[in-house]
């Protein structure tokens, strides 16, 4: 969220939603509350498995996924965490959640999404026993900052200016959508040529929106155009592209893998005609496991991350989600983020 992720990370900071990986959040009926998602949930049981998916209310498949622990990972943890024996997992999902990556499930109480989970099966693997504190965007950094949490897991973008203050360890692509009706044969491979002539909705004041007036420049320069088009909210943008006042809609990823699923048995489906990197297109974006700079828990977490991509743990949590079209081929400890003229 902020910087990606709103101006806070490519989430929501800025009203609550997700930016830069940001656009608009969703929320579901039954949103966090100030004491939501404080423990581990019923998703993570003694016995290794992990159940990711679990009350998400139709944002994810439910799937239990086992995982061994690796004691030797478990001997390298910092000293306080293993003394612990916990893995403090913050996430800034207050007020309202932003599913399918983080948000109150549908028993009212479990903090449900993507980023929980992966911090749950990180857990499992590092043999800890996972513990979910929810909290707004800033705190979420003042508890990272202060100890009271071990990793931030919230959708947070690698950028060089946080890599000033923080470790990180990536587990998954920074990426936007081009969403467009299921009947639609547009094709985006990332050459922005193809939306020539065509409408486009997009969000104000979002990163998604200045690469999309980057590519409409860019066309103009050319003798050709595309017509941006703005709308209040997600319910309004979404009647825009099933009616065809829009051609597609330029989005976060997540968000739109969401709505793509929730649009699947509807009389108007949705799909997503491709994916660009929410970085630009000199460097792919990625979001990563954040810890206090310096402590030793990024590189354990990068390891637990790297053998989950070995056992297929993680291609499983990702399609739980929909969304494969994000993964990496492997965690990268401190990899390149956005520059410090574009954090």
């Amino acid at each position: 969220m902020p910087t990606t992720t709103p101006a806070p990370a490519r989430w929501c900071t800025r009203a609550g939603a997700l930016v830069l990986a940001s656009g608009v959040v969703i929320a579901l009926a039954g949103c966090a509350t100030a004491n939501a998602g404080t423990g581990s949930g019923s998703a993570s049981d003694a016995d290794g498995t992990v159940t990711v998916g679990t009350h998400a209310n139709g944002a994810a498949t439910e799937t239990t996924i086992a995982v061994t622990e690796d004691t030797k990972l478990h001997d390298e943890l910092p000293a306080a965490v293993k003394k612990s024996g916990k893995l403090v997992i913050g996430v800034g999902a207050l007020p309202s959640g932003f599913p399918p990556l983080a948000f109150t499930g549908d028993d009212q109480k479990t903090l449900t999404g993507s980023e929980p989970d992966i911090g749950r099966l990180v857990a499992a693997k590092l043999g800890l026993d996972p513990v979910v504190k929810n909290s707004t965007w800033d705190n979420l950094f003042v508890g990272i900052d202060g100890g009271s949490v071990d990793v931030g897991l919230s959708n947070i973008t690698v950028t060089e200016q946080r890599k000033e203050k923080y470790d990180f360890a990536s587990y998954r692509q920074d990426n936007l959508a081009l969403q467009v009706p299921e009947s639609s044969t547009l094709v985006f491979d990332g050459d922005p040529s193809v939306l020539a002539g065509k409408t486009i909705a997009t969000d104000s004041g979002t990163n998604q929106e200045k690469i999309l007036l980057g590519w409409k420049a860019d066309l103009a320069k050319q003798g050709r155009t595309i017509t941006v088009k703005y709308y209040p909210d997600a319910n309004a943008k979404q009647l825009a592209l099933k009616s065809g006042k829009v051609d597609g809609y330029l989005g976060p990823n997540p968000t739109i893998a969401y709505q793509n699923t929730q649009n699947a048995k509807s009389a108007d489906p949705t799909k997503t005609a491709g994916t660009y990197s929410g970085a630009g297109s000199s460097l792919q974006g990625l979001i990563a496991a954040t810890t206090k700079k310096g402590n030793g828990l990024a590189e354990p977490i990068e390891d637990a991350v790297n053998e989950l991509i070995d056992d297929g743990s993680y291609a499983k949590w990702l399609k739980a989600y929909n969304l494969s079209n994000e993964a990496v081929p492997k965690s990268t400890l401190n990899p390149e983020g956005l520059p410090l003229d574009n954090s």
